[in-house]
């Protein structure tokens, strides 16, 4: 089974035989077995040349780059070797075409919206005090279908994640100063948290869509822009609620984070190294977890979940099923 891997030391990550070794400062290695390998995680400062990326391409292995404060700052993508011309004119015609791109769009959101009503509901059930979030978030959803464009979806659904934030502060345990969301920069341990275990969920995506024919540069609720591989950004959408945000309540539930790993700094807040350390053992155990599938009966793992969206987005965008957002059914 593939894994990924993440590497948090300094030093210089280098082709040698048939492996990619990283070499710290010190002389100590690790090598990177890369036939084992689904992707790298970089956390320290790590110096690589044309050969390592060549390597790493032509193994199909995507590069994730994070920099001093943990936040994400971009991946090395290879050469896609799963090409469709035919569904890439379709992809691009159903984002410029208005009603195909607010169809699709307002499907994400569907689906994102009925899965943090899942999150609400559960803590609900045990006695947390959200009715009334539940409740204005049940009324939101009502208006997603009767959105003209993608402008005002963008708007309900920016509308639906503040009352639902407003939520946390009964869900979590701990004391913590939250009342929005804050992203750049995230300016306490909720917020830092959020941006942090969400851009996990965003190159999980992106590895997940490396392994279809879709192209990740054309969305259809984000706006395809320059820079930034938006598709991404549309399918963690439905899968923050279950991957991101259980993750973050569960961890800070049990005191498995405290203010302790976090570091404060003029205006922002990030995670100390044993802090992601933690995060990161948990995501990659949390993605590996499996579930029974109704329609394929048969367990996937919530990694696979994330491949089956891309599989039913292509056969919408080919015309054989109208695409329907994952939503938790446990």
């Amino acid at each position: 089974m593939a894994e990924s891997f993440y590497l948090f030391s300094n030093g210089e990550l280098q082709r040698k035989d048939n492996v990619l070794r990283m070499t710290a400062p010190d002389g100590r290695f690790k090598d990177i077995k890369v036939e084992m390998t689904r992707e790298i995680y970089l956390f320290g400062e790590v110096s690589l040349n044309t050969k390592c990326l060549n390597y790493a391409g032509q193994l199909s292995i995507p590069l994730h780059f994070f920099n001093y404060y943990g936040f994400y700052t971009g991946s090395f993508y290879p050469k896609e070797e799963n090409v469709s011309g035919k569904l890439l004119i379709e992809q691009v015609q159903h984002y410029t075409d208005p009603d195909k791109r607010l169809e699709i769009a307002q499907a994400f959101i569907e689906a994102a919206s009925y899965n943090i009503l899942r999150n609400l509901r559960y803590y609900n059930e045990r006695k947390r005090n959200l009715e009334e979030v539940i409740a204005e978030i049940k009324a939101l959803r009502k208006s997603i279908a009767q959105t003209k464009d993608v402008n005002e979806l963008m708007g309900l659904e920016g509308n639906i994640r503040r009352a639902y934030y407003t939520g946390w502060q009964e869900i979590i345990n701990q004391e913590i100063d939250f009342e929005k969301r804050v992203k750049r920069p995230p300016d306490n341990m909720v917020n830092t948290l959020i941006s942090f275990v969400n851009s996990l969920v965003y190159v999980t995506c992106l590895t997940e869509i490396y392994k279809t024919q879709l192209h990740p540069a054309v969305s259809y609720l984000h706006s395809a822009g320059e820079r930034r591989f938006s598709l991404c950004l549309d399918i963690a959408e439905i899968f923050k609620p279950l991957i991101a945000d259980r993750l973050i309540f569960s961890m800070l539930n049990k005191k498995m984070l405290t203010e302790k790993d976090f570091e404060r700094e003029a205006n922002f807040c990030y995670l100390k190294e044993e802090g992601r350390k933690r995060i990161l053992q948990e995501y990659d155990e949390g993605l590996q977890r499996t579930i029974r599938h109704k329609g394929l009966n048969k367990n996937v793992s919530y990694r696979y979940l994330i491949r089956l969206e891309c599989y039913k987005l292509i056969k919408h965008l080919m015309g054989d099923k109208k695409f329907e957002g994952f939503t938790i059914w446990w």
